[in-house]
């Protein structure tokens, strides 16, 4: 594919994003109006973002690549996110009747408020939101530098820059209507994408001995599919981009159905990435980067519109999960961690316009750092997820978690992940599993061994301490 014109054609993308994001938020008025969408989004914007949001730069980049060394393998990335997504519906769907901006919010207040714990969830959550960031920056910017043959360093700035500029200038409108929109490009070039891989290769039966010579050369062991499966379904659950989802929509009701609609439309998703991948695998098993076969794919086996039409699926996939996250890291910013500091709040655009400037230049940074994508995610969610898991689930179901078990939770997370990636991460697969448990554990026993919290029912915010 001539480089030229997949550089055209993407260029003329994010001018058409845009233009659309100007558009539906050309009323946008206040901070809150910036960040959540007037807290009205129907049910169709909410399954559309969300689905964009999944389908993102794991999918489009890390499960194919998975599949393409693993098989049907490459489903479970699939399977993790929509057990995900489903849970969240099911257990935090409430959260919208309680009117908060941020995750921070949501979770301090299932400890009475307690200033401490919201500075430190504030500042994990940031920290979760940039390394998402990173990874959908990462993503996309591999096979754009592949397809064109442009400098890696310079494609993950044109990917940076390319869902930055509507970010900035529409906020959660552009967000959640762009998404809305590259969903359907997801879908369709996705879907193309496997029908004429599977053609090309020779059609199901060379798919599945494809898959039976992988079986028996390199099988998969049960716990670390189990990790990367759980370590995705905990990245849904405790990523702040997808609590921004229950906070703008319009009801409780409303983000429960959106839920369950778009894990239901993940899970009939979830095979497609093993798919391409696998087909990838039978035409070329010596690509240098395994997260090369998607475009590699794109380029070799669809006709130019289509493949054209695919690759663009593919950026969409990044940058509609880069957006949310974007958007729900300079939520925090603005309105959290700003706090902390001497010096008037406006209520204006300005302030989370420049906040959007410096998470994504900070993400962009991070991105600069790294090269392998799913090692990337996991370990990321692992090491900053896993307490904020723990904080959410016993902070929502059980009244005797306190503020002592919260912060107790958020360390022995993190510092379970890091000491298992040093000790056991080749056993383990990645840290999720001891991470999580270590965090629930923990902060079990300092909840009990802490004074009781005087706490309200579910619903009504605690009082600060």
């Amino acid at each position: 594919m001539n480089a030229s014109i997949f550089l055209g054609a993407f260029g003329l993308y994010i001018v058409f994003l845009i233009a659309v994001g100007w558009f539906v938020s050309r009323r946008t008025t206040g901070e809150d109006d910036f960040l959540l969408a007037g807290r009205s989004l129907p049910i169709f914007l909410t399954i559309g973002t969300t689905v964009a949001t999944m389908v993102g730069t794991g999918s489009s980049m890390g499960a194919v690549g998975f599949g393409y060394v693993n098989g049907w393998a490459g489903a479970l990335y699939g399977i993790g996110g929509a057990v995900g997504i489903l849970l969240l519906g099911l257990l935090f769907a409430p959260a919208r009747a309680q009117g908060f901006v941020t995750m921070s919010e949501e979770l301090a207040s299932y400890v009475g408020n307690h200033p401490l714990v919201k500075k430190v969830v504030a500042v994990l959550i940031l920290l979760a939101c940039l390394g998402w960031l990173g990874a959908h920056i990462l993503g996309g910017s591999l096979y754009l530098a592949w397809v064109t043959g442009i400098d890696l360093q310079l494609a993950k700035i044109l990917v940076a820059a390319g869902f930055g500029i509507f970010v900035i200038v529409g906020g959660y409108h552009a967000v959640v209507w762009t998404d809305t929109l590259q969903a359907l490009v997801l879908f369709i070039g996705f879907l193309l994408m496997a029908v004429f891989a599977v053609q090309t290769v020779g059609g199901w039966e060379v798919v599945a001995e494809s898959q039976r010579a992988v079986e028996r050369s390199q099988p998969v062991e049960f716990l670390p599919a189990l990790s990367l499966a759980t370590v995705i379904a905990i990245g849904v659950l405790a990523t702040p981009s997808f609590r921004q989802r229950i906070y703008s929509a319009r009801s409780v009701d409303s983000v429960r159905k959106s839920f369950y609609i778009s894990g239901g439309l993940y899970l009939f998703f979830s095979m497609v990435p093993a798919i391409i991948g696998i087909c990838a695998f039978v035409l070329n098993p010596a690509l240098e980067n395994r997260n090369f076969a998607f475009p590699y794919l794109a380029i070799e086996v669809l006709p130019l519109g289509i493949g054209v039409l695919v690759l663009l699926a593919g950026l969409s996939a990044t940058m509609s999960s880069a957006s949310s996250d974007a958007i729900a890291g300079v939520s925090v910013l603005v309105r959290d961690l700003q706090k902390m500091f001497p010096g008037e709040h406006s209520d204006g655009l300005k302030q989370p316009r420049i906040g959007l400037l410096i998470v994504i230049g900070i993400a962009l940074a991070l991105a600069m750092m790294s090269d392998d994508l799913i090692g990337y995610i996991s370990t990321m969610i692992s090491t900053v997820m896993a307490g904020l898991f723990a904080c959410g689930v016993l902070g929502r179901f059980w009244p005797r978690y306190s503020w002592q078990g919260a912060l107790t939770s958020l360390v022995t997370g993190c510092i379970t992940s890091l000491v298992v990636q040093t000790t056991a991460g080749d056993f383990w697969g990645n840290p999720i599993i001891p991470a999580v448990s270590t965090a629930l554990v923990c902060g079990t026993i300092a909840s009990w061994l802490s004074p009781p919290l005087e706490r309200l029912s579910v619903g009504r915010k605690a009082k600060t301490p």
